[in-house]
């Protein structure tokens, strides 16, 4: 795995840095991938990956985009591989793609079908030897991008950051009254900004804050965890990731991967 700290400006866009991935293993894997608060962008630089979704059946894949998704994505790596791993701020994916997000939400898609110039890139990207020179690419590609799109909603930047600061814990409609909007409104500009509505996106972050806490080793009990994170208590965050990861808490933390994936 190589990593580089992105360009300043870049940094709003991403909650990672760039991430280049390689492997030649002699087998591959399958990976449950959780639903977080972000989109992942990948720049395939090998095989296809095979990515199945709630309810749909296994579909080759090249370079895509996920939307932000309300549950687990099963992903069949190929036993070689490579490929720049991105992981965009919600409102960076917005900025970045320039689509509605709620056309993305629970899918994944080709990177070509909503990111313009992106086949051209990943095909320089193959040519392009050293990981270092393959980031100054990736690096000059979306500062330009970046120039040649409008910012979010001020308000709805606002809104998403409240959520994401307290856990999802700030009701949706003191969000609203805040912003003199109605709670209609806030929802649609969410849907197009974000891919969800708020109270749903409030849950993604919730689940996320476990997660996080179950992949740093936290020695405390399920009980006390869940009312932590802003859970009802054990049986609420239970439901939630039966619901969302398809999987028990308890097992969660010896499945995990240094990808951020767990294994299927």
């Amino acid at each position: 795995m190589e990593h580089r700290v992105p360009a300043p400006a870049l940094r709003p866009f991403l909650e990672r840095g760039l991430e280049g991935w390689a492997s030649a293993g002699a087998a591959g894997q399958r990976l449950r991938e959780l639903p977080f608060p972000g989109v992942p962008l990948i720049l395939n630089l090998g095989a296809h990956w095979t990515i199945a979704e709630r309810d749909t059946a296994p579909e080759p894949r090249d370079s895509f985009v996920a939307g932000l998704h309300t549950g687990p994505t099963i992903v069949d790596g190929p036993p070689a591989y490579a490929c720049i791993e991105l992981r965009l701020s919600a409102l960076g994916a917005r900025r970045l793609l320039g689509v509605p997000m709620d056309e993305l939400a629970d899918r994944t898609v080709p990177l070509e079908d909503v990111l313009p110039g992106s086949a051209e890139l990943v095909d320089r990207l193959r040519e392009t030897a050293s990981w270092s020179a393959r980031f100054d690419l990736l690096e000059s590609f979306l500062l330009r991008r970046a120039a040649e799109t409008t910012e979010p909603s001020p308000e709805v930047a606002w809104s998403w950051s409240r959520l994401v600061h307290s856990g999802g814990r700030v009701p949706i409609g003191a969000l609203a009254g805040e912003l003199q909007w109605s709670p209609r409104r806030l929802i649609a500009r969410f849907r197009d900004q974000i891919g969800l509505a708020p109270k749903t996106a409030a849950r993604i972050i919730r689940f996320d804050r476990a997660v996080a806490a179950i992949r740093a080793g936290d020695r405390r009990s399920l009980a006390e965890l869940a009312l932590d994170v802003g859970y009802f208590d054990q049986a609420h965050l239970n439901r939630d990731f039966r619901a969302l990861g398809g999987i028990a808490p308890t097992q969660l933390a010896n499945a995990l991967l240094a990808s951020g994936g767990i294994v299927a």
